[in-house]
């Protein structure tokens, strides 16, 4: 896909930005001293703080939550692209940094700053991550697209260590703002062309046109809700590192079999046994880690807090917080794509249906309700797997950490001695819940893995 290449002069003309606007954006910032000074805008994004980029994610996990339709594939969907945004708004000012054009899928060319025209790296990150956020919660309440506006206007106020008026001119805000709207408007245009825009509307095409195969061991809708698949042509999607989701397959499941010595039946054994005599610590991890859309941010929006609350803990540069964001959030689009491809291709059915119909026909999970799509493999350890492939390289494979995503709803915090440890516990935590086989769960680790050193084979770094 061939973006237009603009010069900075021009994008006040292309955003359709009146003199009048840009005043009266300029009156909710810090107001520059009408004494001359000497300028210093030519600063690049690891001299100011993370703060912009936190603050805009900490914002995109509540509207993740809040927003209807954003399931687990969608919320990590979006997370992606607001992060992409985030990095290639600012990887101009980070020396040593290159974009990601020609490098993801279909996308050739962004928009290029001018070398004679210095821009301000918070401003740009603010207005990027404000134009991309309305476009990919534009389903949001009006009360939380009131939040969206309140945070663009407020963080130059709150955060004016970062947002100096000493330290640019209003053409400087003008033309950064420009920028970082111009490149959201690009990276959303390439957005809208993956198969998955708006899958939370209307039009998605979801189940309507979905009939499930049958036969023995094939995925059928499941008690007590018996509700239509959910996305079931997510994995048609177009990922944004791996060429095909056959990059990274899954290995292949047990042969389905009713035999009771079997691999199959042995697996649905141990399911059923747990749901009977699961320990506290395994009820507790298997709610720890539900992450149910509508109550949480998601799966992914989980593994987001976790990164954010590290940037913040840590005191974080702009530049790494777009480098993090970036690398975390497409390794796990990407692996709900790959997951999801494999889910609908194989169309394992999943142990409650098993177990009805060989142990026990009353047996539902007592924890959860099995959730509308295939078995294998296990969603949240293919995800999970992938995230802590990524943090592993970005913060050290043997680093502690506390995760304090679900503290405001009585489930933290919580001290893990490593990612490997926490994805773990969150890949058993759904055969603790009685909605995966222990197979599904091992087998979504390897296809994690595959995805997360994909995603890591990105190169960020111009050496």
């Amino acid at each position: 896909m061939n973006l237009p290449k603009f010069s900075l002069s021009a994008l006040v003309l292309v955003l359709g930005l009146t003199t009048s606007g840009v005043v009266a954006h300029a009156q909710t910032m810090p107001q520059a001293s009408s004494t001359p000074v000497a300028v210093a805008v030519a600063r690049t994004a690891e001299t100011y703080s993370s703060a912009v980029a936190t603050e805009w994610m900490s914002l995109a996990l509540l509207l993740t939550q809040q927003t209807p339709g954003f399931s687990p594939p969608v919320a990590s969907r979006a997370l992606a692209y607001l992060s992409l945004a985030l990095y290639e708004s600012t990887v101009p000012g980070m020396p040593g940094y290159a974009s990601l054009a020609g490098q993801l899928n279909e996308l050739s060319s962004l928009p290029l700053t001018q070398p004679d025209e210095p821009l301000h790296w918070p401003t740009v990150a603010n207005a990027s991550m404000a134009m991309m956020t309305r476009m990919m919660y534009s389903n949001a309440t009006p009360e939380n697209k009131g939040r969206i506006d309140q945070l663009e206007r407020s963080l130059p106020l709150k955060y004016g260590q970062d947002f100096d008026p000493n330290t640019y001119t209003p053409e400087v805000i003008n033309r950064s703002e420009s920028f970082g709207k111009l490149m959201a408007m690009a990276i959303m245009t390439w957005a809208r062309t993956d198969g998955g825009h708006e899958a939370w509307g209307p039009l998605r095409r979801n189940r309507a046109n979905y009939v499930p195969p049958s036969g023995a061991g094939r995925w059928a809708a499941t008690a007590p809700a018996f509700a239509k698949p959910l996305l079931p042509y997510w994995g048609e999607n177009r990922p944004f590192v791996l060429k095909s989701v056959q990059d990274c397959p899954a290995p292949p499941p047990p042969e389905y079999s009713e035999e009771p010595s079997s691999a199959f039946y042995k697996s649905a054994q141990e399911v059923y046994r747990i749901s009977q005599a699961a320990t506290q610590e395994q009820r507790q991890f298997a709610l720890y880690w539900a992450d149910d859309p509508g109550k949480t941010p998601t799966p992914a929006g989980h593994w987001a807090f976790i990164a954010n609350d590290l940037l913040t803990t840590r005191k974080a540069n702009l530049a790494d917080a777009a480098v993090t964001h970036a690398r975390l959030n497409i390794a796990m689009a990407d692996a709900f794509t790959a997951g999801w491809a494999t889910k609908y291709a194989l169309n394992v059915l999943r142990p409650v249906t098993y177990v009805q119909g060989s142990f026990d026909s009353n047996w539902v999970p007592s924890l959860m309700t099995t959730p509308p799509f295939p078995e294998y493999p296990s969603g949240h350890s293919v995800q999970s797997s992938a995230a802590a492939g990524v943090l592993n390289q970005i913060f050290g494979a043997n680093t502690t950490f506390t995760d304090n995503t679900h503290n405001d709803r009585g489930w933290g915090p919580r001290t893990f001695p490593s990612f490997n440890a926490a994805a773990n516990e969150a890949a058993l935590s759904r055969l603790y819940a009685g909605i995966h086989f222990r197979f599904g769960v091992e087998g979504g680790q390897v296809q994690g893995r595959c995805v997360a050193a994909k995603a890591l084979a990105l190169k960020f770094k111009t050496n």
